[in-house]
Parts: structure tokens; sequence; C-alpha cells
């Protein structure tokens, strides 16, 4: 069964680069803080316009701040919007039994808090 992973919770959208091939570029200490790995497919939800869509995951510059959505996904969101970045793993009944996911809540320049 698929469960959740890892989540970035109200992230601000800093950049939406529709002449990219597509993704997201995430902060690497976020992906860090998350364990959301680079390629991995990760959903977004746009709180500011109910926008519920798939990518995956490109590496930012650490420390950066950087949630810029790639490609078709730019035509989403709008910058300033805040999203949640979800990520789902599958997992069997023992795993599920000692999982929990990681939960990443950020500021308005998304650094942890």
């Amino acid at each position: 069964m698929e469960f959740l992973y890892a989540k970035i919770h109200r992230a601000t959208v800093t950049d939406a680069n529709l002449e990219y091939v597509g993704s997201i570029t995430i902060d690497k200490a976020l992906l860090e803080a998350s364990n959301i790995k680079v390629n991995q497919k990760v959903e977004i939800l746009d709180i500011n316009n109910g926008e519920r869509f798939s990518t995956y995951v490109i590496e930012g510059e650490k420390n950066s701040g950087t949630i810029c959505l790639n490609g078709a996904a730019a035509r989403k969101v709008q910058k300033g919007d805040k999203v949640i970045i979800v990520a789902y793993a599958i997992l069997d009944e023992k795993e599920q039994q000692n999982f929990t996911p990681k939960v990443v809540h950020v500021d308005e320049n998304n650094k942890i808090v």
C-alpha cells in the first residue's frame, strides 16, 4: 500500500520557469531534511488555487530557499503561491508499523522552522 513518506508543508513558490524541460527544483537543505530524493516523484498541492499535480524533483542550491516549478507545471502555479510538496512510499504491513513520515515546516522564506 502507498503511504505518506515525506512532506514539505506550506513552502512558497519562488519561481515558475515555463521554458525548462520539467520538474520542481527544491532547495537541497529541504530535500535533506525531508528525505525526498532527486528524481523522486512528488505531488504538488497548491493552496492558493487548489491545483494538484505530479512531477519529479531536481536539487536546488542548498539554503537558497528555492521552490521553482519548471516546464508545464509552471502554468499551474504563480510565484508567491503556497504549496505542499508530498512524496509517497510503498510499504508492506510490517514496514508501516514502525514508519513515521518526515514533515518539514517552513517559513515564508522556505527556511526550516
